[in-house]
């Protein structure tokens, strides 16, 4: 027996190996697909910060990943969070682990939230990525195609305007160019232009086109030089752009990352209004910025102008400063010379580069929230420039290209799931553990559970528990069968209902160590107690319910002892009889199978978890790859 026994220490050795070594990831009973990123949150004044929710969409590798039959649970794609980094909604399912950019919420889309992102390019091609826009029930209401002809839906932008009938999106298009400009006559070479096209919203078609490429010089990048050897399709990235902006006026602003310039661009004819930054500069400056994103007008009015951008100040293979940052720059077009004064700086907290990604978004309390792509890292400062808040992913494998936050109500279509499991060691001590979250809502205060004697009979409500993160448990005395759970917020108003379920009776459950006689149990009636104090229970759950909910409040000490006790005991005792069902298995198997499990699991210690989304390289990530062209 001694070997079935190490192969039984191995087995459990291993169980909590894997349990250590996935800890930067969520996991729930209710979403057994999903593993949700978990986050680090610091506060240095939550006083000051402004309210509303997290926006992410977090990837481990920037390009499309083929096909794989590795089974993969959800972990990239969309993901809302609130501000003590707890999981609100995570859309990856919807999106077949694809990787999702530019993820936000939308307020000027009728008089309901809405979401939008674009969905990169499938790694075959069978599409070219979609720009989308979904309701706050998060069904998909538009899904607009790139035409073919301007290459794939790029990842950097999808810009709904304040009309709620607009949208800005980038585009790299391949030409052939003469390098006489450069002394090179008679020579070509291709290149990737950095242009854009509007979107009108209804229709879904393309009503502008600008590109740069007879409007900006190759003499104006900083990636390209005289001695650079011509290429074939697609072509030199010497421009890059990556974001692009609308005003009142009708005039854009676009971020050309290879040229450390912004650009703005005439509405009427298309021709450069002004440079801002390079080597071609319009404005009197006493700073500078490169390699920089995500520029947005703040305020704008024909002379006069304020920007922000994020102010990377490095790439993959250089810096030009010590330190990224937000900045906020001023600028005045009727003086002459032109000037442009930083009017707010945001250095990244912690006095590091962010060399590829990020974005800078101006809160409505003129609080400044900027993502700073690398691990989710994610910082709030006051208008006076303190930093408020920090946060940043757990796991070190992934990143987000950019990160929002704005106020959000959630008000999904699906139903709550609820998954029951009944257990205990015989007839006498047997309890129903309700697990119960909603993918999406965001005003749930707590939830009712229901219990019935069959699947269409009268529901009796057991009991409450106030929501605490985003799956709640739940234990109530007794083997209830046919359950419910009912979500209610602050005031007792009743916002959804999952689906009757049936609780689970746990497999091998007499191996695990179950006394009784599985062929006698039956389910309790919940409209009879089976002692006075589950009587008293019950009129208590009935008693709360009836003051409407209205005061639903954190779980005292003592309760969230017991319940923390209780989940304890759950898990231990599912372990418990994991492990037994295996034990037995062992011993009908032999010496033989004991020997080589402990070899396998032995070796399997060794090996990366394969349902972990772990990027395939390691090499820095080349930012001329941030798109996909043919």
């Amino acid at each position: 027996m001694i070997f079935p026994i190490v192969a039984l220490l191995q087995l459990v050795l291993t169980a909590f190996a894997q349990s250590s070594a996935d800890d930067d990831l969520m996991s729930f009973v209710t979403l057994p697909g999903v593993r949700a990123l978990k986050y680090e949150v610091y506060y240095k004044d939550r006083n000051r910060v402004s309210p509303g929710y997290w926006f992410v969409a977090p990837y481990g590798k920037i390009d499309p990943e083929p096909a794989s039959q590795q089974y993969k649970p959800y972990q990239i794609g969309p993901y809302i969070y609130d501000g003590d980094g707890m999981l609100i909604w995570a859309g990856s399912p919807m999106f077949d682990n694809r990787n999702i950019f530019d993820f936000k919420a939308v307020h000027s889309i009728g008089d309901k939230p809405h979401l939008s992102l674009v969905w990169q390019i499938a790694y075959d091609h069978s599409d070219n990525g979609y720009g989308v826009i979904l309701d706050n029930a998060y069904d998909i209401k538009k899904k607009i195609p790139m035409p073919d002809e301007y290459g794939a839906f790029d990842i950097h932008e999808f810009n709904i305007l304040d009309d709620g009938k607009t949208a800005m999106a980038i585009t790299y298009r391949e030409h052939e160019i003469a390098l006489d400009t450069m002394d090179r006559p008679g020579e070509h070479t291709h290149v990737l232009s950095g242009g854009f096209v509007k979107i009108d919203l209804n229709s879904e078609k393309i009503n502008y086109v600008w590109d740069g490429v007879d409007k900006v010089a190759l003499s104006e990048s900083v990636t390209v030089n005289k001695e650079t050897p011509p290429v074939g399709p697609p072509g030199w990235d010497y421009v890059h752009i990556n974001s692009i902006d609308k005003n009142d006026d009708g005039d854009y602003i676009i971020s050309y990352r290879f040229t450390n310039t912004i650009y703005m661009i005439s509405g009427q004819d298309g021709h450069i209004m002004w440079r801002l930054g390079g080597q071609y500069t319009d404005f009197e400056q006493d700073f500078t910025f490169s390699k920089q994103h995500d520029a947005k007008f703040i305020e704008s009015n024909g002379t006069h102008h304020v920007i922000s951008l994020l102010n990377n100040a490095s790439d993959e293979y250089s810096n030009d400063e010590d330190v990224s940052s937000a900045l906020f720059i001023e600028l005045d077009t009727s003086a002459s010379p032109k000037t442009a004064k930083v009017i707010r700086r945001h250095n990244r907290p912690d006095g590091g580069l962010t060399r590829l990604r990020g974005n800078t978004q101006l809160l409505p309390n003129n609080n400044v929230f900027v993502g700073w792509s690398e691990r989710g890292y994610i910082s709030e400062f006051s208008p006076e420039g303190d930093t408020l808040l920090n946060a940043n992913f757990v796991s070190s494998r992934y990143s987000t290209y950019r990160a929002y936050k704005f106020e959000f109500t959630g008000r999904p279509s699906a139903p709550p799931d609820l998954v029951a499991s009944v257990w205990g060691t015989d007839q006498t001590d047997l309890s129903t553990t309700f697990y119960v979250s909603w993918n999406g809502a965001t005003d749930i205060a707590g939830w009712n559970f229901y219990a019935r004697a069959a699947k269409n009979g009268h529901p009796i409500l057991i009991g409450n528990a106030t929501k605490t993160d985003f799956e709640t448990m739940f234990i109530a005395r007794g083997y209830l069968d046919w359950v419910t759970a009912e979500a209610v917020d602050n005031e007792g108003r009743v916002l959804g209902t999952s689906r009757v379920q049936r609780s689970r009776i746990p497999d091998n459950w007499v191996a695990a160590g179950f006394k009784g006689d599985l062929k006698t149990l039956n389910p309790d009636d919940p409209k009879a107690p089976k002692s006075s104090d589950d009587k008293q229970t019950i009129a208590d759950a009935e008693a709360d319910n009836s003051k409407n909910n209205n005061n639903l409040q954190s779980p005292r000490p003592a309760d969230a002892e017991v319940k923390e006790i209780a989940q304890l005991a759950h898990e231990t005792y599912d372990l418990v009889r994991n492990v037994s069902g295996v034990f037995v298995l062992i011993v009908l198997c032999g010496i033989v199978s004991g020997i080589a499990a402990s070899i396998y699991l032995c070796f399997r210690r060794r090996i990366t978890q394969p349902y972990k989304h772990v990027p395939s390289d390691d090499v820095p990530e080349e930012e001329i790859r941030l798109h996909s062209v043919e």
